[in-house]
């Protein structure tokens, strides 16, 4: 294709974009809609997703040791803990750790704690294991408790990990995954029905157009490109349009400090992680609706 033909192309298509007047204004808000819809619940799934990883990561064990356990047991079970392939990392917590941890949880009232330093101190020693995989957390406490049972004289009192609550937390994480990934997927579907079909009418109500250049000797390819060109101006206007807006909302929402009070401990993703993938991912998905729906809406009237 010549250079020429080509800036012809664009042209046509661009003046197209502003000569179909309230047709251009229909497709552009069906897609901004569609797309304003599909990105909030992207965020919405990304912010989840989030959210779910971060209660997977709190998921720990607890080891407490018998009182008066031996500091070489003690010792060698740190060893084969840090030894097990599954385990990320081992903290040793001493009987003085946690009492000063209890003195830190009720600082306002600390005089049932008083008596307890040195010898008369009734805590027990105890170890922090983290996993490398959150989910492997119960066959991580499953070992530990097989290596205590090998031992000749066990040393473990109890192990404490959220047994029946750290499954259902896993359950239900997953299970908000999947109907995030699932209401996304489906509202993708959605966008791209409601947008080419916008395009279709728009490419309908110039089939007369298309009919006579068709006559005059018009390749298809000649015919075809203006409109190619055109569905990809309104793909990036439509899709511009939402991804300005949802990021600016919701960078004003991470720097609103009532609205992460009213969250609580949630923590929203930072803005800056969402704003580049998801302007990208509209601005792709537009482009590729809107060209689709142009090249298969205008097929149907080359065939004269």
């Amino acid at each position: 294709m010549k250079i020429r033909t080509f800036v012809r192309h664009i042209r046509e298509g661009v003046k197209s974009v502003f000569r179909n007047g309230w047709m251009t204004v229909a497709s552009i808000s069906a897609m901004s809609v569609s797309l304003l819809i599909l990105g909030l619940f992207m965020m919405l799934a990304i912010n989840v997703n989030q959210f779910a990883q971060h209660l997977e990561s709190q998921v720990e064990i607890r080891v407490f040791l018998k009182v008066n356990t031996a500091e070489e047991d003690v010792s060698r079970m740190e060893f084969d803990l840090e030894s097990m392939p599954a385990v990320k990392n081992v903290t040793f917590v001493s009987k003085q750790q946690a009492l000063s941890y209890l003195r830190t949880v009720f600082k306002d009232d600390q005089s049932f704690l008083d008596g307890l330093e040195g010898e008369n101190n009734p805590l027990n020693e105890s170890f922090t294991v983290e996993v490398k995989e959150p989910r492997d957390v119960s066959t991580v406490a499953k070992a530990i408790e097989n290596w205590d049972q090998q031992e000749p004289k066990p040393i473990i009192e109890r192990l404490r990990w959220g047994q029946g609550t750290v499954e259902e937390l896993f359950r239900w994480t997953e299970i908000i995954r999947n109907v995030g990934l699932v209401f996304v997927g489906l509202l993708g579907l959605t966008s791209m029905f409601l947008i080419a079909n916008t395009i279709k009418l728009t490419i309908i109500a110039r089939r007369r157009e298309i009919s006579i250049m068709k006559l005059v000797g018009a390749t298809n390819s000649f015919i075809r490109w203006p409109f190619f060109i055109e569905g990809i101006f309104l793909g990036v206007i439509g899709s511009m349009i939402p991804a300005s807006a949802l990021i600016y909302g919701y960078y004003r929402l991470t720097q609103s400090e009532q609205f992460q009070h009213f969250l609580g401990f949630v923590q929203l993703v930072d803005w800056q992680t969402i704003a580049y993938p998801l302007g990208g991912l509209l601005l792709v998905i537009g482009l590729v609706i809107g060209a689709w729906g142009s090249i298969f809406s205008v097929r149907k009237f080359l065939k004269v």
